[in-house]
């Protein structure tokens, strides 16, 4: 239900499956990491106190982001830093992955929406570099529904 994608001790992805579920809450993410991912599960009547967050600066050295798939289906293919493939997987509506290191792209299986949440300020291009994905035929895709 919760899946790392590691690769030489480097933490690519992490991969939360729809049908996760615990009580309280979890962080699935080390707390040095500039994109934290939690999940929260509470009883009716529980009570987060209202709150603001305090002004704090942080340094943000390399884009995370967090994709939750909506609807449909989509292949996730994972690069290391040299753009080199490393392997895939399929995620489904509901599932939730956060993008830490390396390369990805995608292909949609089937007409998918997906929201997307990343640092800012996106600065278009000047913020990826695209290379040529892997041939299909090399595609080594774990296909892991829940």
């Amino acid at each position: 239900m919760v899946e790392q994608i590691m690769h030489n001790d480097t933490l690519h992805a992490i991969i939360i499956r729809n049908n996760y579920t615990a009580d309280g809450v979890h962080f699935f993410t080390p707390d040095q990491m500039s994109q934290q991912l939690a999940y929260m599960r509470r009883p009716a009547g529980h009570v987060i106190d209202p709150h603001v967050h305090c002004p704090n600066l942080r340094s943000v050295w390399l884009t995370q982001e967090v994709l939750l798939l909506r609807s449909g289906k989509v292949r996730v293919d994972f690069y290391d830093s040299q753009r080199q493939y490393l392997e895939s997987r399929v995620l489904y509506a509901g599932d939730v992955i956060l993008l830490a290191n390396g390369g990805h792209g995608f292909h949609m299986l089937e007409e998918s929406e997906i929201i997307e949440i990343k640092q800012g300020p996106y600065s278009g291009d000047a913020d990826k570099v695209r290379f040529q994905g892997v041939e299909e035929d090399v595609i080594e895709s774990r296909d892991r529904k829940g």
